[in-house]
């Protein structure tokens, strides 16, 4: 990765907190647990996640920064969702859990050299994984759920124009 490619990357990672409250924007605050789409989180079960995803992935980089070779645990994102009762607890806490999350780990990048980005640790899913590869997953993942809110808002609005 190129020390312009890890830039952009860094914006597009900066910019995923004010993406998803531009998604959740006008979205009705009645729908918010809805499943207008079938087999797809509502939109709280998505911003919960955020929250979660979030608190892992700061804590994933920082053992990439400050341990040799450590254990880059996965989890059951479903089970997530289930078991902490993602659809029946208030949004507010969890976008600010993602974006002081995300707001504090935005700052390490300031202080990371290129080695740093190559440090290496190893996923229990996915094998080998760098301070690169974090980057490249989580610079996307928020703008990627945005577009998902987007869409849920989309399908609300379409069934209810079917129904009028």
């Amino acid at each position: 990765m190129t020390s312009e490619d890890r830039q952009q990357m860094i914006s597009t990672y900066k910019a995923g907190y004010e993406e998803v409250l531009q998604s959740l924007k006008d979205f009705p605050e009645q729908s918010l647990t809805a499943h207008p789409i079938d087999g797809k989180w509502s939109a709280a079960e998505i911003v919960h996640h955020l929250a979660d995803s979030e608190t892992t992935s700061a804590l994933r980089l920082r053992r990439l920064l400050v341990e040799d070779h450590p254990l880059i645990q996965g989890y059951d994102q479903d089970a997530f969702a289930a078991r902490l009762n993602y659809n029946h607890r208030d949004i507010a806490p969890a976008l600010d859990a993602f974006r002081c999350a995300r707001a504090t780990t935005a700052q390490l990048f300031d202080f990371m050299e290129g080695k740093d980005w190559r440090r290496e640790g190893t996923h229990s899913e996915s094998g080998a994984y760098t301070a690169e590869d974090w980057l490249t997953i989580y610079a996307a993942h928020a703008h990627n759920h945005a577009a998902q809110i987007r869409r849920l808002r989309e399908a609300l609005a379409s069934n209810a124009a079917a129904t009028a």
